[in-house]
């Protein structure tokens, strides 16, 4: 039986050719394509695949949410990452929130479809980089590099993202800290970046639930 596969990336000649390459294996089966999360998530549902090959960095909903939500609604549905970044901050939440595989975009096509059928068959995918990092990890469980140093942001920019979460516009925000609106916004673009989020209420979130923040602080 084939393996049928929703193919979750937003950029369109990416996804042309990842249909092209998986195509060729007699085996396996696109059966939908999806340009964001949300809609990674609905046709997850709609369309009941084996496997979801998901980007990391979506629109609307980045694959770490997409994949906690299709691993809620659709528990049957695996989800294999295939991404441009290796980062310490996608990676381990991205295996938190139920992701089976991940895999680099750098990995060839063969290793891409070896993947898939690993995945399917109820095996775990994983280009060696990764590997090495879950290995680290296990060696050092008392450090957890999903969430060490913040994700790399600034002191500016956990200022702006402390005012953020308290509901402040982004002219309040530069007038409190004395700086553009134009600057809180490349901040906020920044912010959003190294977190893997898309907007300002899953920033907070993501803040708030590794203990970066706490809204009763910023209340005072």
């Amino acid at each position: 039986m084939a393996i049928r596969i929703l193919l979750a990336e937003d950029h369109k000649i990416v996804r042309e050719g990842t249909r092209q390459l998986l195509e060729q294996a007699p085996d396996l089966v696109i059966v939908g394509e999806a340009d964001d999360g949300l809609e990674a998530v609905r046709l997850s549902s709609e369309l009941n695949p084996d496997i979801v090959v998901m980007d990391v960095r979506l629109p609307n909903l980045n694959g770490i949410d997409a994949t906690r939500v299709i691993m809620k609604k659709c528990p049957w549905v695996r989800v294999l990452i295939l991404s441009a970044y290796e980062d310490d901050r996608y990676v381990f939440p991205l295996l938190q929130a139920g992701a089976k595989g991940y895999l680099l975009k750098t990995s060839s096509g063969q290793e891409l479809i070896s993947a898939i059928r690993t995945v399917n068959s109820g095996g775990t995918a994983l280009s060696p980089s990764i590997a090495g990092k879950l290995t680290d990890y296990q060696a050092n469980p008392h450090i957890n590099p999903a969430v060490n140093g913040q994700e790399g942001l600034t002191e500016r920019e956990m200022d702006v993202l402390r005012a953020a979460a308290v509901g402040q516009s982004n002219k309040a925000i530069a007038e409190t800290l004395s700086i553009s609106p134009q600057t809180v916004s490349v901040h906020l673009r920044n912010i959003f970046e190294k977190l893997g989020v898309s907007s300002r209420s899953e920033a907070t979130a993501f803040a708030i639930s590794h203990g970066w923040i706490t809204l009763e602080a910023n209340d005072d």
